[in-house]
């Protein structure tokens, strides 16, 4: 039944370099063989004895995607995992229905099919455009707008925690620095299964750039385009497997209403921000089934209602691959706390090895700002020690569970035969910036248009409603102390 499947994801690839729990707290209950529902999976086991000494036979288990959220550990790291919602094939049968679909691309995807095409990221913007069109979606956008929605939102953010972080008089209140990032969901992931409490408070309370794109497309844009948010089928293209993941969290799921006579209605249905996910490399083999000559295909012209692209046809951008956070916040950081404006590029100081990188702001003297930006769990690891023994210095970390960031998730296009990892990486960098231009993130029209249609004002209620989430900690089972099964 795999090939109803394709492409099939492998739990090594969700991971993006967590390392496997000793088990899986769901529950051990055999299950018939049957077609799972929706985002369920099936699980075959093989017969092994556990360490009570009861025999597990090799009946498929039942384990809804959301599972892999809420447990202590992975499902397993040596099966293959098929994930029927996250697919191609589900992409495609919705297409065939009535419902509205609705594509949203990552930057970091752009630049893995540029650099497999040999092609900018704004011809392949543009080819996608044309690609996903002609299959019947109805529009193409990019996800750099709710980057910089999501940047502006974390501006805001850290300048209040920095704010509260003293009192008046300069005394240390209880604090809440370092802020770590939260776009990433491999690290959250981990955060809430394995770190727990304690550091949840110290993570920003904003989406990631996936999730709010997605709330933008169901709250607001979807009436611009004439749709009702549960006609609108929202897909993302992303770098990451983990992505899949953080689709179908909880937090992202909301009620829905329909118009009655004179009030609105609760319908008892409930959305997703996000309904699936596509890795840039499902992409790619979704263009190869379908026999896409893709540099054949014409260039489109782009969506503009949800598209950072400027006058001149050049892409809103960051300096920084994975999003930007810590140069981001930390420009805004030293204008807005002590009045320094900084002009040119920052200067991050390597540390420990290429994956940490940390720049200072200094004022009469003294240390003011210290940010950092953490790649890979091996450095992760390093802050959270110092966050739990009250030794980070920091007080803002850009945080990465793949080492590299974003440009090296586990659901980019693979090396090409005869292409080192590393060498595939410095191409992506170096395409990631084509056709870009860096400007602030409040320079960006449309993002200035959402807050005045929409949002209101940064760090408003309704901005910290419709952008901004919560963690929960997950407690382990009992089962989370047996061995593997």
């Amino acid at each position: 039944m795999s090939e109803k499947f394709s492409p099939t994801l492998r739990l090594a690839d969700l991971n993006d370099f967590i390392a496997p729990s000793q088990a899986c707290i769901v529950s051990l209950k055999a299950v018939s063989a049957s077609k799972p529902e929706k985002d369920e999976v099936l699980i075959h086991k093989r017969e092994k004895v556990l360490p009570f000494g009861k025999l597990v036979n090799s009946e498929p288990v039942k384990i809804s995607l959301k599972d892999c959220l809420a447990c202590s550990g992975c499902i397993t790291s040596a099966e293959t995992v098929m994930l029927e919602k996250q697919s191609s094939d589900e992409f495609l049968s919705r297409i065939k229905s009535e419902t509205a679909v609705v594509v949203s691309i990552s930057p970091q995807s752009r630049a893995s099919l540029a650099v497999y095409f040999g092609l900018s990221p704004s011809q392949v913007f543009k080819k996608l455009t044309t690609f996903f069109k002609s299959l019947g979606v109805k529009a193409v956008f990019d996800t750099s707008c709710s980057r910089d929605l999501v940047l502006i939102e974390s501006c805001n953010e850290f300048i209040e925690r920095y704010e509260q972080h003293k009192r008046a008089d300069g005394e240390e209140t209880v604090s809440t620095l370092p802020m770590l990032s939260s776009s990433c969901p491999g690290w959250i992931c981990y955060a809430e299964k394995t770190l727990g409490s304690y550091i949840l408070p110290y993570i920003s309370s904003v989406k990631s750039p996936q999730q709010a794109m997605g709330t933008a497309i169901k709250h607001h844009i979807s009436k611009k385009m004439g749709f009702m948010p549960q006609q609108v089928y929202h897909v993302t293209v992303m770098p990451c497997y983990d992505k899949k993941l953080e689709a179908v969290r909880d937090d992202f799921v909301f009620p829905v209403a329909r118009q009655g006579e004179n009030v609105l209605e609760a319908t008892g249905l409930k959305i997703a921000e996000v309904d699936s996910v596509l890795t840039s490399g499902e992409v790619l083999d979704l263009m190869q089934l379908k026999s896409i000559d893709f540099n054949a295909l014409e260039d489109a012209p782009l969506d503009k209602l949800l598209t950072n692209i400027n006058g001149e046809g050049l892409l809103y951008g960051v300096a920084g691959s994975s999003g930007g956070y810590a140069e981001t916040i930390f420009r805004y950081a030293a204008k807005t706390l002590f009045g320094k404006e900084i002009r040119g590029s920052l200067e991050f100081k390597v540390l420990r090895n290429s994956d940490f990188h940390e720049v200072h702001l200094e004022v009469g003297g003294e240390t003011v700002l210290r940010f950092a930006t953490c790649y890979g769990f091996r450095n992760l690891q390093n802050v959270v020690r110092k966050i739990r023994s009250g030794r980070c210095e920091y007080h803002f970390v850009e945080v990465m569970a793949c080492p590299s960031g974003c440009l090296n998730g586990g659901g980019q296009i693979k090396p090409k035969t005869g292409q080192s990892a590393k060498d595939l990486i410095q191409s992506l960098e170096t395409t990631y910036q084509q056709d870009v231009v860096v400007a602030d993130p409040g320079e960006n029209p449309i993002v200035r248009s959402l807050y005045d249609e929409w949002l209101g004002e940064p760090g408003s209620e309704k901005a910290k409603r419709y952008i901004h989430t919560k963690y929960h900690p997950v407690t382990k089972s009992i089962t989370s102390q047996l061995h593997n099964w």
